[in-house]
């Protein structure tokens, strides 16, 4: 046996680093907000966006609501577009600044929210079903800390 196999023998498999965990969680968790999201018409990616939205409601350009989310400007233009298409959010000129527009949710884009909550907020229970309330509040402290620290832009 050469002496790399001997090392390794007798240890327990590395853990997934941190990074893959999370990336996981995040898939698993878009592959169900996708399925129950599926009758109402809206991705998990339009979903996030609309609830970025109902927080920061008339506040929020494009460009902001594309960093909020995490995509490139392009892609969140096409997803604005195809929001608005479909009555769930409109723009409107900035009172300040006529150049930019703000998005707002609609009615129909707060019906989708509220016909939602409930199946969304029974996925966040199923992920965390096995913590307690201490390790819940720890949990979303930590999580949130950890988006803080890489809240700079990433490197080119």
């Amino acid at each position: 046996m050469s002496g790399a196999n001997r090392v390794l023998r007798g240890r327990r498999p590395a853990q997934p680093s941190l990074l893959y965990a999370i990336k996981q969680v995040e898939l698993v968790v878009r592959a169900h907000l996708d399925e129950l999201l599926k009758p109402s018409g809206v991705t998990a990616l339009q979903y996030t966006a609309l609830t970025v939205l109902q927080r920061r409601d008339g506040q929020s350009s494009s460009a902001e609501l594309a960093r909020n989310s995490f995509v490139t400007p392009q892609a969140m233009a096409d997803l604005v577009s195809g929001l608005e298409r479909r009555g769930l959010i409109r723009r409107d000129r900035d009172p300040n600044n006529r150049r930019r527009l703000l998005l707002s949710l609609t009615d129909a884009g707060g019906a989708v929210l509220a016909d939602n909550e409930p199946a969304v907020r029974a996925l966040e229970e199923q992920m965390v079903a096995d913590l307690d309330l201490a390790e819940r509040e720890a949990f979303g402290h930590y999580l949130n800390r950890c988006r803080a620290a890489l809240a700079v832009e990433p490197p080119h």
